[in-house]
């Protein structure tokens, strides 16, 4: 696969939110109000791309936001060979892992919130998936310690701010940029990449200059556009990645 690497300019654009498209996001929420969707503390049974999902309380719902089910629909035999070793980071109800699992040898997948783990681990039951997913309950890069993968996937909290609960944690963080940056290049085997979910709605521009400040190589893998938000998944490499993908 190739890709095209955008300019530092670019990035910056790329993550920044136009003040009309803030307007319709604020307009977007308050539908979602009226209609019960701000209600994620809930259970539901949601399919995505034909594969069905619990969602429980306190549990990132891959759907109602997008950004899950757009990050799935690019985790494909294109992307990931049956050989490698996949990290979930930030699994929520592991839509991602699954996605991963039915190509890759393994997929270790990580949540900060107990209850994400919980819920990751039913799906992959309802999936017949458990066989090839490592569930683990953590921050970031702590239960993986000096285990290294071809691919890491990151639906992160692109929102800068202190989380009010356990579900808030799947949108808000003080820290996870900077951390996420500073780590990445020692749970990366020779040749391997990440692959990292931002949107218009948060402060993307945050993720992208903390990786630079790594000097972490960052091209558009795909994008996806909606009326008050747009979705960009980005690959990171190292400088000098050693294979090509």
């Amino acid at each position: 696969m190739t890709f095209a690497a955008p300019t530092r300019d670019s990035l910056r654009r790329i993550a920044r939110l136009p003040l009309m498209t803030r307007l319709l996001g604020k307009a977007m929420a308050l539908s979602y109000r009226l209609i019960g969707k701000h209600r994620y503390d809930d259970f539901r049974l949601e399919r995505v791309y034909g594969m069905p999902f619990v969602v429980t309380p306190s549990v990132f719902n891959p759907k109602v936001p997008r950004t899950g089910e757009f990050l799935a629909s690019q985790i494909d035999s294109r992307l990931v060979q049956r050989d490698w070793e996949v990290l979930d980071m930030g699994t929520g109800s592991g839509v991602c892992a699954m996605f991963a699992a039915r190509h890759a040898r393994r997929v270790v997948a990580v949540d900060i919130n107990a209850a994400a783990v919980r819920c990751a681990g039913i799906n992959a039951l309802l999936n017949h998936l458990e066989h090839r997913i490592d569930l683990r309950h953590g921050d970031l890069f702590a239960p993986v310690s000096e285990e290294r993968f071809d691919l890491i996937l990151f639906n992160p909290p692109f929102v800068q701010g202190a989380p009010q609960n356990d579900r808030d944690r799947a949108w808000r963080s003080n820290d996870v940029a900077e951390r996420f940056a500073a780590g990445l290049g020692a749970h990366l085997k020779p040749g391997g990449f990440a692959l990292l979910l931002l949107s218009t709605f948060g402060d993307g521009s945050v993720f992208l200059e903390e990786l630079h400040k790594q000097r972490l190589g960052i091209s558009v893998l795909a994008e996806r556009r909606f009326v008050n938000e747009r979705l960009t998944i980005f690959k990171v490499v190292p400088s000098n990645p050693q294979r090509n993908t």
